[in-house]
């Protein structure tokens, strides 16, 4: 698996199940009872999740909207912003609303479950809760997520003049063709297709070079500055996130705060 000299502890050990997780795929969970919350985040864990937790809403969302995580667990009852006006907010961001929301409370009546699901939550569990069925709900929430993008995945992808063509695996910016390598291709696909969305250096060699490789994390810093190079004056679409990694610069990129 990738090896970052940064965390060595990221991966934990996988799970024993066939249904192994890539470690790459983020959760964050919102929950203001620390026991539950950090309970579920050491299972997740297990699991081969990397996640994220947060106390109440206001830094939930905060977190949310500047990590863009896969799937966000949110408490209905919780401090500083109550998580039906997280789960609004988030989903009237351009950014986060397409982030599936697996609501969590105390509340059991039909009504309120009717609320969550109204506001954009895409399921509902109420408390106490099997954490084994939570976890198990999580990935079926996860599975529709990637079925449905894998199905919207169009073959071909263009930004701000750069064009990507999966099939034919051609790469042009303003109609002249670029000779990348195999990962360089990859990691450009990768960027397009979440442009404006900041990728840690982490996700970025899982997905252009490939979890099981042996590398540094300065890798990708290499290949980032080929690709600019191979870019020439788009070089600057390749925008470097101090603290986090890169992303691609996005058209009237809307910035929440």
């Amino acid at each position: 698996m990738a090896r970052v000299e940064w965390d060595r502890t990221r991966r934990d050990a996988p799970s024993s199940r066939g249904d192994r997780v890539m470690a790459k795929t983020q959760i964050l969970i919102v929950e203001d009872e620390r026991h539950l919350a950090d309970t579920l985040a050491m299972n997740l864990r297990r699991e081969g999740y990397e996640v994220l937790v947060s106390y109440d809403g206001q830094d939930g969302l905060r977190q949310a909207q500047l990590r863009l995580p896969e799937l966000i667990v949110l408490d209905l009852m919780l401090p500083v912003k109550p998580g039906l006006e997280v789960c609004k907010e988030l989903r009237s961001g351009l950014r986060t609303r397409d982030i599936p929301i697996l609501m969590v409370t105390a509340k059991a009546e039909e009504s309120d479950e009717l609320i969550g699901l109204a506001v954009g939550a895409d399921d509902y569990v109420t408390k106490p809760y099997s954490l084994k069925v939570l976890i198990q709900r999580i990935k079926n929430v996860l599975r529709r997520r990637a079925s449905k993008a894998d199905a919207g995945a169009a073959s071909v992808i263009e930004v701000r003049g750069v064009t990507v063509d999966k099939h034919r695996h051609r790469a042009l910016y303003l109609g002249s063709e670029l000779p990348l390598t195999p990962t360089e291709f990859r990691l450009l696909e990768v960027l397009l297709r979440q442009a404006g969305r900041a990728f840690t250096r982490h996700e970025l060699m899982d997905a252009a070079i490939g979890e099981d490789a042996m590398v540094l994390e300065r890798t990708i810093d290499v290949h980032v500055k080929s690709l600019r190079k191979k870019l020439g004056p788009g070089s600057e679409l390749v925008e470097t996130v101090r603290g986090v990694g890169y992303r691609f610069r996005e058209a009237d990129l809307v910035t929440q705060g």
